[in-house]
């Protein structure tokens, strides 16, 4: 349910009502917009606690929230969400452009990139530390040794490093090198790790499963929020259907749909939503035009050597002449 406070209702109105939400053991979250408090209490189907809430000390009007997805739902919270990390911001109005190699596999290639998309006007820094590979013989990344080289890159270009983790024991060593928790598409329906990562209150991309609809992805965002964490991004990579000409299908109508139904930022990743990399910048531009906040793209200096995810992944060339593209778009659309 949300809980709109009087314009004058004290601290200890708001006090009350947090800590009875609090001895139930339901989620409670507060906003605060000119001066006046917003509660959300997610009742947890305890529906009779309505009217107890509702009639408390300073309560001006209270209603439900008909989503089964509370906090990520644009009933909680209208306004768009931005979620800021290490200088940059996803959600203000400022195209968003993360990029780097899938994986992590030398010093010397992630410095190499890292320079070559701070060069190109990346934002940000991606690159997998810890990959879930499909095949357990493929390569499964360096580890805390490559989160140690995406820190270095970090020093040296000044670009926030956004990296994959794959599971709660896994986070609290992820957690000192990241400025952005990646979680993957295998991991979306990970709950432990989604406790994990709402523990952290760390900044998270939260990738779509490749056979989740919008509402499972939502609401696997929501154990994300429930611990308080509301830095959260939600990035479409593409989902698995009957087409084999792409390595995924890129749900283009997602960017809208979330829009509407939700506050958080949301990111496309052009790279595997197609799996080609002569795909990749019409992807990207589509995305942007779609209204997406960033994007996620995979650069590797040697494509043709890379030990994961060469096919999709575009050289530093190619990966500049698309960012001039759709900052361009960004422009035009008066989001660049």
């Amino acid at each position: 349910m949300m809980i709109m406070m009087q314009p004058g209702a004290s601290q200890q109105h708001i006090s009350r009502i947090v800590a009875r939400a609090e001895s139930l053991r339901l989620p409670v979250q507060l906003s605060r917009k000119d001066g006046r408090t917003t509660i959300a209490v997610v009742l947890q189907g305890n529906d009779y606690l309505f009217e107890e809430f509702a009639g408390m000390d300073g309560v001006a009007e209270a209603r439900p929230i008909s989503n089964p997805y509370k906090l990520t739902s644009r009933e909680f919270q209208p306004n768009d969400s931005v979620v800021s990390f290490n200088g940059t911001s996803v959600g203000g109005g400022k195209l968003v452009v993360i990029a780097g190699p899938c994986s992590v596999e030398s010093r010397e290639q992630i410095i190499e990139t890292a320079q070559a998309v701070k060069e190109a006007g990346a934002d940000a820094l991606r690159g997998g530390a810890y990959k879930p590979r499909t095949s357990p013989y493929s390569f499964q990344g360096l580890g805390e040794e490559g989160l140690e080289y995406m820190a270095e890159a970090r020093e040296l270009t000044g670009l926030p490093i956004v990296t994959e983790v794959m599971a709660p024991e896994t986070m609290p060593i992820v957690s000192k090198y990241a400025d952005v928790l990646q979680i993957g598409a295998r991991n979306m329906q990970n709950y432990a790790l989604l406790h994990a990562a709402g523990e952290s209150h760390k900044p998270v991309l939260l990738k779509r499963g490749m056979s989740s609809t919008i509402k499972e992805w939502l609401m696997a965002a929501e154990y994300i929020l429930s611990h308080g964490n509301r830095r959260v991004m939600l990035c479409e990579r593409g989902i698995r259907t009957f087409e084999t000409s792409t390595r995924n299908t890129t749900d283009i109508n997602a960017v809208p749909v979330l829009k509407a139904q939700t506050h958080l930022p949301v990111i496309v990743d052009p790279s595997h939503s197609t799996g080609h990399w002569e795909y990749v910048a019409a992807i990207a531009r589509a995305g942007v035009a779609a209204g997406a906040d960033g994007l996620i793209v995979e650069v590797h200096t040697h494509p043709e050597v890379a030990l994961s995810d060469g096919p999709q992944s575009l050289k530093p060339e190619k990966f500049a002449t698309m960012v001039r593209q759709v900052r361009a778009l960004g422009k035009a659309l008066a989001v660049g």
